[in-house]
């Protein structure tokens, strides 16, 4: 099964964030459990952009973010860098790209679920499938031309 088709397919929730009337979003989970169902513990989870809230629930690029002070790689996406760009095309969309992951994140509840068979990258970053609704943020990314699939390997952004 490919990337993209595993990002279609509903996952069960191992986290689930869900909106409470005041507009704030909550989070059933507790610090350094969001990889496996866990009891429920409400957290405030409203994310910001790394800098401005430390390493607390804050969007680094278009495909990693801090949930509870762990860092989290969306797996099913490769995004453009933005301090790394290699041209200024990709550092756009690259920036682009966070902006939307933020909004993604703040728009509701969502799950985040083990991918593959590693659980974290070589950057010491959980690899994790965000979905809403059984549809995975990534994917969402991929058909707005912010990202694409994770094929295993990054490729470039510039021509």
């Amino acid at each position: 099964m490919t990337p993209r088709e595993r990002a279609q397919l509903p996952l069960p929730p191992a986290t689930t964030l869900v909106p409470e009337v005041s507009g704030q979003t909550v989070a059933s989970i507790a610090p350094g459990n969001i990889d496996r169902k866990i009891d429920r513990k409400q957290v405030s989870a409203r994310f910001y952009y790394c800098g401005t809230s430390g390493l607390n629930n804050c969007v680094v690029d278009g495909d990693t973010f801090w949930l509870n002070k762990e860092k989290i790689r969306v797996a099913d996406i490769d995004a453009p860098e933005t301090e790394q760009a290699k041209c200024k095309s990709e550092r756009d969309r690259g920036f682009a790209a966070k902006v939307r992951l933020r909004e993604l994140l703040n728009a509701g509840g969502f799950e985040v679920e083990s991918f593959g068979t590693r659980d974290v990258d070589q950057y010491g970053r959980k690899l994790r499938v965000v979905t809403r609704d059984g549809r995975s943020l990534g994917g969402i990314l991929v058909q707005e031309g912010l990202a694409r699939p994770w094929t295993g390997h990054r490729m470039p952004w510039c021509n």
